[in-house]
């Protein structure tokens, strides 16, 4: 059995990589929904030639569609997730083209995660030239939304993994072993507004109270919440304020990113950001949002299922590691549900987000077979 997933694993190599190339090739960041629907129809295409039943569901609140496939016969379900949307612009193939670089191969996206999805139409055609077929009914589920929160695709995640037995997410492994992801952190965004009173701030500084002032005291009150040791991050990384350097600002926002391991943090660190008071005088400080995604946390749930999947890797014989991350997924909300959820079983590289992001080919192979194992076995 190994002999042969792993035989046909490494003769489908060349057709993964020209079915990679074809989807970073059609460019389709979040923010452009016709784009993201052209890469949704090819992925139509390709899953329809094996076999799979296809539906694309429109997409709503100006975000691209859907789509979700269907593959199998067996006893349960298992639900399969991944996202077509990508973070780079349109026009980012002009100065950062699909590429081959020796054992790298670049282009924007490829690593998050149009490899992965790759992965998961050839492992199915892999398993139909074996003639063999998954041991429970597959959801695919290719989501256009993923990479600015899921606002449109949370409900269609989280009512198909209440379906599900399992979830396995398609995200990138992790150099240099591809380690696949047991825990993730769950991601709170939130924006502070404050308000002062504008002057001149020449001829009567002393009757405005500065917004961007209160402002930047406010950051260092929320960078102080940052505790490494617990895991828990706040960064502030967008400000606006002020009108002209010669008046006292009356308006100042900020944009804040959290982090944190557990729903305990969570539930504790979103009171404590949403109740920030002024600092000055006659000043007033307002806070929106809130947690984006719940921490996907080792549960034994997750923890059941990696070992699992570690020794459906080991009858291949492949080492497969664990990882605990920073970013956030899909699986976050499947796993905060207590679905068995295992992350980063996509394509190993590394950039994600920059401009060297880039997946290895030594590795193609062997995660190829890893994919069809499970499809097999699970």
């Amino acid at each position: 059995m190994a002999h042969a997933l792993l035989d046909q694993a490494s003769q489908r190599v060349e057709r993964l990589l020209g079915f990679i190339e074809e989807l970073v090739l059609i460019e389709s960041p979040t923010d452009d929904p016709a784009g993201v629907e052209r890469a949704q129809r090819l992925l139509e295409a390709r899953l329809r030639e094996v076999g799979a039943g296809v539906e694309i569901i429109p997409g709503r609140d100006g975000y691209g569609p859907h789509l979700l496939a269907r593959a199998g016969q067996g006893d349960g379900q298992v639900l399969v997730v991944g996202h077509v949307d990508t973070v780079w612009p349109m026009g980012t193939l002009a100065r950062m083209p699909f590429a081959v670089d020796g054992e790298r191969v670049r282009g924007p996206g490829i690593y998050d995660m149009k490899g992965g999805i790759a992965l998961m139409i050839q492992a199915l055609a892999g398993l139909r030239e074996l003639g063999s077929k998954p041991a429970s009914r597959l959801a695919i589920l290719i989501t256009s939304d993923e990479e600015v929160g899921s606002p449109s695709s949370r409900s269609l995640v989280e009512d198909l993994a209440r379906e599900s037995k399992a979830v396995l997410v398609f995200e990138p492994g992790t150099l240099p072993h591809g380690a696949v992801k047991t825990a993730r952190k769950g991601i709170g965004l939130f924006r502070l507004r404050v308000t002062g009173k504008a002057a001149h701030a020449g001829n009567d500084p002393d009757r405005g109270r500065s917004a961007i002032y209160e402002l930047a005291r406010q950051i260092g009150r929320l960078e102080a919440l940052t505790d490494k040791s617990t895991g828990v991050s706040v960064n502030v990384g967008v400000i606006r304020g002020g009108t002209r350097p010669n008046v006292v600002a009356a308006a100042a926002e900020a944009e804040i990113d959290l982090r944190v391991a557990t729903l305990a943090q969570a539930l504790a660190m979103e009171e404590t950001i949403l109740g920030l008071k002024p600092i000055g005088a006659d000043l007033t400080v307002e806070v929106s949002g809130g947690m984006n995604r719940p921490p996907m946390e080792r549960s034994d749930h997750v923890a059941t299922l990696y070992e699992r999947v570690r020794s459906l890797a080991e009858e291949i014989g492949q080492h497969l590691p664990e990882i605990a991350v920073g970013g956030g997924s899909d699986g976050n909300f499947t796993a905060a549900l207590g679905v068995p959820t295992l992350d980063g079983l996509g394509v190993v590289g590394a950039g994600a987000h920059a401009d060297h992001e880039h997946i290895r080919i030594p590795h193609l192979a062997s995660r190829l077979a890893l994919t069809m194992r499970l499809f097999e076995a699970l």
